[in-house]
């Protein structure tokens, strides 16, 4: 069979990857990928873009796609899933009012409370004066989010009144984030450790992954500008067995049957962004309508399993047959990028260094990436993703960055610290 993977980023190379591994699967196509996915074997790059919701239809009815995996959520909110579903198209993602949950936070923050999710307080605005009093009134550091799709960059923790009213001003009255700050969301800060939970939902059954623990910070130590992930580990250690049940009993039961009791047929990733505090109670700081980017790239390559045979059983309602087997060893994903990242920053610098280095641990997952004249050159903030496995966290970390220290091009940068606090754990030092 033919599969069909929509996107270009790492998220979607690792997909084509894994997808490309089934028996069940003869070609797998890439719209658009990136040079990873056209160098990748059984994959083939495909030049319709990600939006472009009808020429996807048309090429998945060309080519007999017989299953479709949808990789990032601006498709999926604006119905590919629906159109898919409308042709006779067989696809793995949620339709367009289930992708509310990403692509509204105002959305996802009152689905939250109509269903007792356990998440931070907050209020909505669209007023810039009413959102200043609100926020005069509130202990700070606050958390501000534009309500619409950012390219994962529209959440600021202000920690100072100045930053509060700075971004403010940003989102409702200079556009900085374009229609998707015309609402913003206004959160409490929440303290602990974050934890990533994506599930595989067939309507009604929920099928864990691994767990993982991404950075969205672009420096060492959680600091600077947030990104749309530095790297990523899984498992994460923070989820121990007592918080994987907390978190599958409060979060992700109550909102698959809340999305059923709100008339919403749910199938596809589900992905919970959590915080855990020191008692392990979870709470939710985001959900997402599809798989986490860094954190896809360590989960998948430590899953054993057929990813395509998974996915259909989803498509069909069946995940109660399934049962996941996953590689006991740890993985670490480094990402590189380049330099200016999350602002802006130049492309189409010639990356060196990639000849040799995949293998049974480590791989390298493109990102913002292309081929020009038969050469890779970058093509994005996030340029690759360097995994690799080990017998604990910290052994698979050494083995990541040892992948990073023979890559190179002008500018390339990546934080050095991706996975202190498993790491921290595994030393006995606390929690980093």
């Amino acid at each position: 069979m033919n599969v069909l993977v929509v996107g270009g980023g790492g998220r979607e190379h690792a997909l084509a990857w894994k997808a490309a591994r089934s028996p069940l699967v003869s070609e797998v196509l890439c719209a658009p990928g990136n040079a990873g996915t056209a160098l990748e074997p059984n994959v083939r790059n495909v030049g319709v873009g990600a939006g472009d919701i009808d020429g996807l239809v048309r090429l998945a009815k060309d080519e007999s796609v017989e299953l479709s995996i949808v990789g990032p959520e601006q498709p999926l909110v604006d119905g590919i899933a629906d159109r898919f579903a409308a042709e006779g198209l067989k696809c793995f993602g949620p339709g367009a009012r289930a992708a509310m949950l990403e692509g509204s936070k105002s959305f996802a923050k009152d689905f939250f409370a109509r269903h007792a999710i356990p998440t931070a307080a907050y209020e909505t605005f669209t007023d810039l004066g009413a959102a200043r009093r609100h926020l005069a009134g509130q202990t700070l550091p606050a958390v501000i989010k534009a309500d619409g799709l950012a390219a994962g960059k529209g959440v600021i923790i202000a920690h100072t009144a100045e930053e509060a009213d700075r971004t403010l001003g940003g989102m409702l009255q200079r556009h900085e984030f374009g229609d998707a700050g015309k609402k913003v969301v206004i959160e409490e800060f929440l303290r602990g450790e974050e934890a990533s939970f994506i599930a595989l939902v067939d309507g009604t059954r929920i099928l864990p992954l691994a767990s993982s623990q991404d950075h969205k910070a672009r420096d060492d130590g959680d600091r600077g500008p947030n990104t749309g992930g530095m790297g990523a580990y899984s498992p994460a250690p923070v989820v121990s067995g007592d918080v994987n049940d907390r978190i599958m009993n409060e979060v992700m039961r109550p909102a698959v049957e809340g999305l059923a009791a709100d008339g919403i047929d749910y199938r596809g990733f589900l992905y919970a962004g959590l915080m855990i505090d020191e008692h392990g109670a979870p709470r939710v700081l985001e959900f997402n309508c599809r798989c986490g980017d860094p954190e896809t790239q360590p989960i998948l390559f430590r899953l054993r399993s057929d990813l395509v045979a998974v996915c259909l059983e989803g498509c069909g309602g069946a995940l109660d047959a399934v049962e996941l087997d996953w590689d006991p060893r740890a993985a670490v994903g480094i990402v590189m990028a380049a330099g200016g990242y999350p602002g802006s920053y130049e492309k189409q610098k010639p990356i060196s260094g990639l000849e040799g280095l995949d293998s049974d641990t480590v791989k390298v997952f493109h990102a913002g990436t292309e081929l020009h004249d038969g050469r890779v050159v970058t093509n994005g903030g996030r340029v690759l993703c360097a995994v690799a496995l080990g017998e604990s966290v910290s052994e698979a970390r050494e083995r990541a960055y040892e992948a990073v220290g023979r890559i190179e091009w002008e500018g390339a940068f990546s934080r050095s610290d991706i996975g202190y606090r498993a790491v921290a754990r595994e030393r006995g030092t606390g929690q980093g």
